[in-house]
């Protein structure tokens, strides 16, 4: 039940995140500059410059906006597409993680056994991981450009100085999100990351059996060696002595072959 809850409860967190990044994609605001309306005078016009990953926008203080969209690929800023791919990129194995994650989850009917449902869980958890890096570098690329314009001390003719908007910081909270979520479900599954393994001492010598043979003799299955050498007491023929002997060196001879 408890990693069952674990998770129901990553699941929600991750596919929240991936809403998140999905969102930011369309919205607007990604960068935004503001001129006018210094000097804490209420005269002077002000107007709003901003920008987001399809296209150039104008807004006045009538609340008029005048757009100019992207052009073709080849014309675009090249960080621009760099996080458009990224983000892109992204959100296709994010898509991927989200099924696997699905499909190997205790709730669920479907996908198998357990060891199979505990490996696609695994998996997608790997799958969430890859996923947020790409949407992380996607964003700190973006910051890193209008850092740079914002925190420059001479800039070109006409370049203007660019604040983060709402999207970026939405962005980053998905990705904490997303990382959260894969962490849950890492913690689930870590017995496929690191088995449970025993070591018993053989004839003196240490010797790992899985956990799935553990109680188990390599070829006789289970056996006690009460039964074995409890029936044969003083008072009995010599042919049950010469039995409990041939069974005994048989017995080392298999585990000296092993």
């Amino acid at each position: 039940m408890k990693k069952r809850l674990i998770q129901i409860f990553g699941f929600l967190i991750s596919s929240l995140g991936w809403l998140f990044i999905l969102c930011t994609m369309a919205m607007d605001y990604w960068r935004i500059s503001q001129i006018g309306g210094q000097g804490g005078s209420f005269i002077i016009k002000v107007a709003w410059y901003w920008s987001n990953l399809w296209k150039d926008c104008f807004t006045d203080s009538t609340a008029v906006t005048n757009c100019r969209d992207y052009g073709v690929l080849w014309s675009v800023k090249y960080y621009v597409q760099a996080v458009r791919g990224l983000l892109m990129c992204g959100l296709t194995i994010g898509f991927f993680a989200v099924v696997c994650c699905f499909v190997g989850m205790e709730c669920t009917y479907i996908g198998g056994a357990e060891p199979t449902k505990d490996k696609l869980v695994f998996s997608g958890a790997v799958f969430h991981f890859v996923g947020g890096v790409s949407n992380l570098v996607a964003y700190c690329l973006y910051i890193n450009r209008v850092a740079r314009t914002a925190f420059a001390s001479n800039l070109p003719a006409g370049e203007l100085r660019y604040d983060l908007g709402p999207p970026i910081f939405l962005g980053l909270v998905g990705c904490f999100l997303i990382f959260f979520g894969a962490v849950l479900y890492a913690v689930t599954v870590i017995r496929v990351i690191c088995p449970d393994r025993r070591v018993i001492e053989v004839y003196g010598g240490p010797t790992y059996i899985p956990p799935a043979y553990r109680g188990r003799s390599l070829y006789t299955g289970y056996y006690e060696p009460s039964r074995l050498y409890g029936s044969y007491v003083s008072g009995r023929s010599s042919s049950k002595i010469s039995r409990l002997s041939q069974t005994t060196s048989r017995l080392s001879e298999r585990d000296a072959f092993v």
